[in-house]
């Protein structure tokens, strides 16, 4: 009792510089926990298409020793599919708490807007997809308890691969259901279809660069066009308080896999908002790692 006394007597900046310090600590002890390897291509530099910036994957390991092969997650950063990288100071630390929390972690980057359109950014990650079936033992993981996670547009990147979408994962060697699992937060884009035709919130023409203008391209970069049965079973996490436009689709999302006798898990965070959805996977012990285990028996 007597240190949280001697830190609300702090001035402003000693508060800061305290907190600063206890941050470092934290994450220090953090990084203990696991190994990082890298900026691994996942895409042949023969491809003609490929990025030398973009196609790469970081994965991180538990530093402990295992009996068996663990449990893997994928995780598919988000952005509004025209930001965002795997050498994020969040995506780092989301890899190294999947570490801290048993998996071995893959985290990726992708090519993004305006360079490419969203059902390429959907192949890039069917293609670390691929790579991570095909390789993630040389790493101590188990792609058969391989889980995607994936937040916002990443999240609706995950809904892609994890629908199938067509033949997004066939053309890279996949089976349909080539994931044990997938864990939605709070994702973007599962019915573009719908949200470009209406256009009703200011600013919607900006999604019109990595969405095209094409309504053939809407529906095509839109996972709820793609949802089948015996889809991998799926886990919905929903702010409270996040976007309108994602609370509706997610929920006819669930409405479409409910009635193919797929019913996901459904869950509302009350009072998150759509950015908290993922800076909560700071914490080590936030409640979607404990789903993440659920998802990977």
């Amino acid at each position: 009792m007597k240190s949280v006394f001697r830190w609300l007597a702090l001035p402003p900046l000693g508060l800061l510089l305290a907190a600063a310090s206890v941050l470092c600590t934290n994450e220090w002890a953090v990084a203990q926990a696991s190994r990082r390897i890298a900026d691994v291509p996942y895409v042949a530099a023969a491809a003609p298409d490929f990025d030398a910036r973009r196609h790469l994957l970081d994965i991180y390991q538990p530093t402990a020793k295992a009996a068996a092969p663990r449990p893997v997650v994928l995780f598919i950063h988000g952005g509004s599919w025209n930001s965002g990288s795997k050498d994020d100071i969040l995506y780092k630390a989301i890899g190294r708490r999947l570490a801290k929390n048993g998996f071995v972690g893959v985290v990726i980057s992708y090519r993004l807007a305006p360079q490419v359109l969203v059902p390429q950014q959907a192949d890039d990650c069917a293609r670390a997809l691929a790579w991570t079936v095909a390789h993630i033992t040389e790493y101590g993981g188990d792609p058969s308890r391989l889980v995607l996670l994936g937040h916002s547009a990443g999240g609706g990147l995950a809904a892609l691969l994890a629908t199938g979408s067509d033949t997004l994962l066939a053309r890279h060697g996949l089976p349909a259901r080539a994931v044990h699992a997938v864990l939605l937060d709070d994702p973007a884009g599962l019915d573009m279809l719908d949200y470009l035709t209406k256009m009703q919130y200011p600013g919607d023409e900006k999604y019109l660069v990595p969405f095209s203008k094409d309504p053939a391209v809407w529906r095509q970069a839109s996972a709820l066009y793609h949802v089948r049965a015996s889809a991998p079973p799926m886990s919905i996490y929903i702010g409270g308080d996040t976007y309108p436009s994602i609370k509706g689709s997610s929920e006819k999302f669930r409405e479409r896999l409910t009635a193919l006798g797929e019913a996901p898990k459904y869950t509302i965070l009350p009072g998150k908002k759509h950015v908290g959805m993922v800076t909560q996977l700071f914490f080590a012990g936030n409640t979607l790692y404990t789903e993440l285990k659920r998802l990977a028996k």
